[in-house]
C-alpha cells in the first residue's frame, strides 16, 4: 500500500483495481456522510464528478459553513478515484478531529477556507516561480522559489522586497496545494 501525506493526515492509498466508477460515487457519498455529520445538508456540497474513474484528473470538494466558502481538492495521485479517496479521506479525518475537540469549528474553518479564485491562484504561483503549469513535485518547486527568494532577497544587490512578498506568496500558495 501507497502511504499518503495530506493536510497533516497519514493514511493508506486503497489498492483500486475495478469498480472505479462505482467507488468514485460511493468516495462522493463518504464526502457527502462525513460533512453531514456536522450538520451540513447536501445541497451545500458540491464534489467534483468525472465520468471515467480512471482518468487522470483532479478531484475536489467544496462546501459552505456559516458563511465561509470551505474547498479541499488533491491532485497528485494517478487517477480520478484514487485522489476522490484522498478528498474523502481527508475530510473525514478532519470532521472526526472536529468531533472529538481536537480542533474548533474556527480552526476547522480556516483549515478549508479557499477563494474562488484559487485555481487560477495556483497557475499564477507557478508562473512566478518558473515551473510547469502543471508541476506538482514539491521540490522542484521549492528548488526555484529557494533560486529566486535568494536573487530577490532584499539585503542582495538585485533585491526587491515587493518582488520577495510575490515569491514567497506564490511559494506558500503551492505548498498549501501539494502538502
Amino acid at each position: 500500500m501507497v502511504m499518503i501525506k495530506a493536510k497533516g493526515n497519514e493514511f493508506n492509498l486503497p489498492n483500486v483495481k475495478d469498480s472505479f466508477n462505482r467507488r468514485v460515487q460511493q468516495f462522493r457519498e463518504l464526502i457527502i456522510a462525513n460533512l453531514s455529520k456536522i450538520d451540513l445538508l447536501e445541497g451545500y456540497v458540491d464534489v467534483s464528478e468525472e465520468i471515467y474513474g480512471l482518468k487522470k484528473a483532479q478531484a475536489s470538494a467544496l462546501w459552505f459553513i456559516d458563511g465561509h466558502r470551505l474547498y479541499y481538492s488533491y491532485n497528485l495521485c494517478n487517477t480520478f478515484v484514487e485522489n476522490l479517496y484522498v478528498v474523502s479521506k481527508v475530510i473525514e479525518l478532519e470532521v472526526n478531529k472536529l468531533l472529538n475537540k481536537q480542533k474548533t469549528m474556527e480552526e476547522f474553518i480556516g483549515e478549508f477556507t479557499e477563494n474562488k479564485d484559487v485555481e487560477e491562484k495556483r497557475k499564477e504561483a507557478r508562473k512566478i516561480l518558473g515551473v510547469n503549469e502543471d508541476s506538482k513535485d514539491m521540490d522542484e518547486i521549492d528548488r526555484k522559489y529557494k533560486d529566486l527568494a535568494k536573487e530577490y532577497h532584499p539585503d542582495m544587490p538585485n533585491g526587491s522586497t515587493e518582488q520577495f512578498k510575490i515569491i514567497n506568496n506564490a511559494h506558500k500558495t503551492l505548498k498549501r496545494e501539494l502538502q
